[in-house]
């Protein structure tokens, strides 16, 4: 008895680091929309150019993905946990050195931290779930875990929009080293992780072995039609979760709404995600993959339409922060356009299409799906890309409004995977291992 009782008392340290580190993806990858204004203002870039630190970092994930599940089987759970957080302290304190750097080299230096952080986010979304999985004991406990670690994920990604939007406040033109305060806390969250973790016993996730060499795994995967799709749309999703507050956040920024209340406005889409992940997993068991991923994406699709179409003179009152004539912080009822809101409320749709695409595209798979999961981890690289292409569209229409027509087609290509492109047809296919 007492022997299982030290084993809980001993993992509770580890699974409050693993938490924490589930949140330091969202804090350290979240980070880079809202800097696009700050971008914007010091570097005088356009839109697209404002987005390519947001870009830098998802970019890691198709170079770092199937190298990290290499790392990871050859090392472990526990030093690729340790090396990504090295690498996470490394980026973060690079674009800590942007703010320090000559101001024909700070973009530069900056668009490198990014680079170098994504390396870290790859590595640290392949380890955390499921060491918390190992650590809450597997099963349903295990899988509580990760609910919270997923849940302490969305608040950081609510939370730090809104924070940068505090710190460069209503400054005439924002600079790097207004968001110094979000890079300290980054960099100790990494430092406290890195040495509690080096010096507390965690036990190894159990990986599944296969004699087959990861190539053919990969290989295999790719012949079935409906994951080579699934794996276009994780692709599009991510892209889609991530533009559409990016943008949100350069639209409002440059309207009278103002920087602060445009963060607080873009952290209510992640806060309204989280709402939507807890929705979600009270109703996972209930309905199935193929009718959440085509209802969500409906309703984001007619969201999407109605903040293209309706017009910004039209005002509603949402609450926010907001900062007065004399800088003071307050939070209130603030006025903003409309389409504001249909674009915040489609965080609810996004929350839950993760989970959904993955399941429906790796269904069938057999031993293939743990080569499909590390092509999947390459593909989030589309949060860098569709936003970027968003931002290009933003800059040659000069209207924020008609780059969410790139939302538009991604959320339709999402509604037509659920409906059509998720079918197996590809069931001749043997998923076993052979003796």
């Amino acid at each position: 008895m007492n022997t299982t009782t030290n084993q809980k008392s001993n993992r509770i340290v580890p699974i409050v680091m693993m938490i924490a580190l589930f949140g330091m993806i969202a804090f350290v990858t979240n980070l880079a929309a809202p800097m696009g204004q700050v971008l914007k203002e010091q570097f005088g870039a356009s839109n697209f150019q404002g987005l390519l630190g947001n870009m830098a970092n998802f970019i890691a994930y198709a170079v770092m993905g199937i190298p990290g599940g290499i790392l990871l089987q050859r090392v472990g759970y526990k030093k690729t946990a340790l090396i990504a957080i090295v690498i996470g302290f490394v980026g973060v304190f690079t674009q800590f050195l942007s703010g320090h750097a000559p101001q024909t080299a700070a973009f530069g230096v900056y668009l490198l931290g990014a680079f170098i952080a994504g390396f870290s986010m790859c590595l640290l979304n392949i380890v955390v779930n499921p060491m918390l999985n190992t650590l809450g004991g597997g099963g349903n406990k295990g899988n509580q875990l990760i609910q919270v670690g997923g849940s302490f994920n969305s608040v950081m990604a609510t939370f730090t929009p809104a924070f940068v939007g505090i710190l460069i406040g209503e400054t005439a033109k924002a600079n790097i080293k207004d968001v110094f305060p979000v890079m300290y806390i980054a960099m100790g969250v990494f430092a406290l992780v890195f040495f509690v973790l080096l010096v507390v016993n965690i036990p190894e996730p159990h990986a599944t072995k296969t004699k087959e060499p990861l190539k053919n795994l990969m290989s295999g995967a790719m012949k079935f039609r409906h994951f080579i799709l699934g794996a276009i749309a994780i692709f599009v999703y991510v892209g889609v979760e991530v533009g559409t507050p990016g943008i949100l956040i350069l639209w409002l920024s440059d309207t009278p709404v103002g920087k602060t209340t445009a963060g607080f406005v873009a952290g209510t889409y992640w806060f309204l995600m989280l709402m939507g992940r807890l929705l979600g997993a009270s109703l996972g068991s209930k309905v199935s993959s193929k009718t959440m991923l085509a209802t969500v994406s409906s309703i984001g699709i007619i969201l999407v339409l109605a903040a293209i179409l309706s017009p910004t003179t039209t005002q509603v009152a949402i609450p926010a922060l907001q900062t007065s004539a004399t800088g003071a912080l307050s939070f209130g009822m603030a006025q903003v356009p409309i389409n504001a809101m249909f674009i915040v409320i489609i965080g609810i749709c996004t929350s839950i299409m993760w989970g959904s695409i993955f399941n429906l595209s790796v269904e069938g798979l057999g031993k293939f799906t743990p080569a499909a999961s590390g092509i999947f981890m390459t593909l989030v690289c589309g949060g860098g890309i569709l936003p970027g292409i968003q931002g290009a569209v933003a800059d040659l229409g000069n209207d924020y409004l008609v780059s969410y027509w790139v939302i538009f087609i991604g959320l339709a290509y999402l509604l037509y995977y659920a409906l059509i492109g998720s079918k197996n047809v590809n069931k001749d296919i043997s998923t076993t291992d052979v003796e």
